[in-house]
């Protein structure tokens, strides 16, 4: 509880001091800025990326059957995030920052930047309730595709994107974004000024994999 409660602490510091504190999880305590980079480069999949991120069966918000890989990532660049609907602290904070980091992003996003938020309770997460959670927090809109499905398709796509586990409320809440046209990504803390995020968005989205200064080494793949 203690851990959520500085998470949280460190969230809603956004307004008054968006670089103030950064975490990794729902369940750990904000690390200091000072040892936590900004962005961490990610090692290319060692397949090709639909091999790697698979071509699963999901569902979107609108009740739309997708294949993971060919309808929603293939030749776009895609920032993902985690997220289960009765989440009541972290999840809807982390969303209104992507809405921000949405609106900073101007007309790349739809077009060239496209946001992904993917259930971590599948079970519960129905499409309508991923619609009702994206139209509640302003994020229903094109460009954002809000997913759902079997868990053993979720489960599988969350381990590829290192997003997984075990406990629903215990999924990272850094984002994952990954160009698909130059097979390069890089995780990203959410709680950073959300013009620093667009702004690493575009170099990603324009071919630039280099990491920020201080950034740590890439993690490996699940």
């Amino acid at each position: 509880m203690k851990a959520i409660h500085a998470l949280l602490a460190g969230l809603l510091a956004l307004a008054a001091n968006p670089a103030a504190a950064q975490h990794e999880g729902h369940g750990q305590p904000a690390a200091k800025a000072e040892n936590a980079p900004a962005t961490t480069p990610l090692a290319k999949p060692k397949r090709d990326p639909q091999a790697y991120f698979t071509d699963r069966e999901l569902i979107t918000q609108d009740g739309k059957k997708v294949r993971f890989y060919s309808d929603v990532l293939k030749g776009r660049m895609v920032v993902f995030n985690t997220i289960f609907t009765n989440c009541q602290d972290a999840c809807p904070l982390i969303t209104e920052q992507m809405t921000r980091v949405r609106a900073s992003l101007g007309d790349s996003f739809g077009k060239e930047i496209y946001f992904v938020s993917i259930s971590s309770d599948p079970e519960r997460d129905t499409p309508q309730a991923m619609k009702k959670f994206a139209q509640k927090h302003k994020a229903d809109v094109p460009g954002w595709i809000w997913l759902t499905g079997k868990k053993e398709n979720i489960d599988h796509i969350l381990k590829k994107l290192g997003q997984w586990s075990q406990e629903v409320e215990s999924h990272s809440t850094q984002l994952v974004a990954w160009n698909f046209n130059t097979d390069r990504g890089r995780k990203m803390l959410p709680n950073v000024p959300p013009e620093a995020i667009a702004a690493q968005l575009r170099l990603l989205a324009d071919g630039d994999g280099l990491p920020l200064p201080g950034a740590g080494t890439a993690p490996k793949a699940n």
